[in-house]
Order: structure tokens, then C-alpha cells, then sequence
């Protein structure tokens, strides 16, 4: 009787040390599904404002290209003009010829400003592959959280089962 009771003790002690032990691990996974949730949540706003901010480049981007296209416009026109007004300058037309060097004028500002819509395009455009790589490593980390707290939920589950 008395083996039979050390036997019966000895169960019990093993019994509750493996119980306590998984409750300990099931506590560690739900404290690793917790903090794998709150990565995820983390990412997915990042993803959002990547996404956000990705529109708003590629509308300024859209708008610069608009800006260069009126440039580019004004520029031809002011061109036009300026052949127009040396050609009737030469024809003797006095009031052409003074305006032969506002036409360079314009045509100089006009200059300045195409090459500055070109380099807030280009800038833009820099931005915009930025977010991209930045919006691709954040989906890269939401797809990783998102095993992480599969295999937590998995290792949970096991661990409840007694498994």
C-alpha cells in the first residue's frame, strides 16, 4: 500500500509540474500572438501611409509633367514670336524690333521655368520609387507577422491539446 502510494504521489507531483510547464508555455505563445498583433496593426498602418503618401507624389508628379507641357507651350510660342518680330524688324517695323528683347526675355524665364518643373519631376519621381521600396518592405513585414501569430496560434492550440 505504501508503494502504491509513493507511486500515486510521484504521478501526481510529474502530473502537476507538466501541467504548470504548459500553462507557463501557453502564457508565452498568447504573450508572442499578442505582440505579433500589435506588429501587425504597426504595419498595416505603415502600409496604409505609404499608400497615402504614394498618391500624393504621383499626383505632384502629374502635376509637374502638366506644368513642364504649358512651359514647353509658352516656350514655343514666345519662340514664334521672336522669328516673327526679327523677320518684321527686318522688314523696317521699328516697334518689333523693341520687342525682339522681351521675346529673349520671356524666353529665358520660360527656360528657368521648364528646368525647374523638370527637376520637381525628376524629385518626385525619386520620392515616388522611395515609397515603393518602403511599401514593399512593409507588406514583406505584414506577411512575416502574419506567420508569426499563425504558428502562435498553432503552437496555442497544441499546447492546450496536450500535444
Amino acid at each position: 500500500m505504501r508503494r502504491f502510494l509513493t507511486h500515486l504521489l510521484a504521478l501526481a507531483v510529474l502530473g502537476f509540474g507538466t501541467a504548470a510547464f504548459a500553462q507557463s508555455d501557453v502564457q508565452n505563445d498568447q504573450k508572442d500572438a499578442r505582440k505579433d498583433r500589435r506588429d501587425l496593426n504597426k504595419d498595416r498602418k505603415d502600409i496604409n501611409q505609404d499608400q497615402r503618401d504614394l498618391n500624393k507624389d504621383r499626383a505632384d508628379r502629374n502635376k509637374d509633367q502638366r506644368d513642364i507641357n504649358r512651359d514647353r507651350k509658352d516656350l514655343n510660342r514666345d519662340r514664334r514670336d521672336l522669328r516673327n518680330d526679327q523677320k518684321d524688324c527686318k522688314a523696317g517695323d521699328k516697334a518689333d524690333c523693341k520687342d525682339v528683347s522681351k521675346d529673349r526675355k520671356d524666353i529665358a524665364n520660360d527656360k528657368r521655368d521648364l528646368n525647374k518643373d523638370r527637376a520637381d519631376r525628376n524629385k518626385d519621381q525619386r520620392d515616388i520609387n522611395h515609397d515603393r521600396r518602403d511599401l514593399h518592405k512593409d507588406r514583406k513585414d505584414a506577411r512575416a507577422d502574419r506567420k508569426d501569430l499563425r504558428r502562435d496560434r498553432r503552437d496555442i492550440h497544441k499546447d492546450k491539446q496536450g500535444k
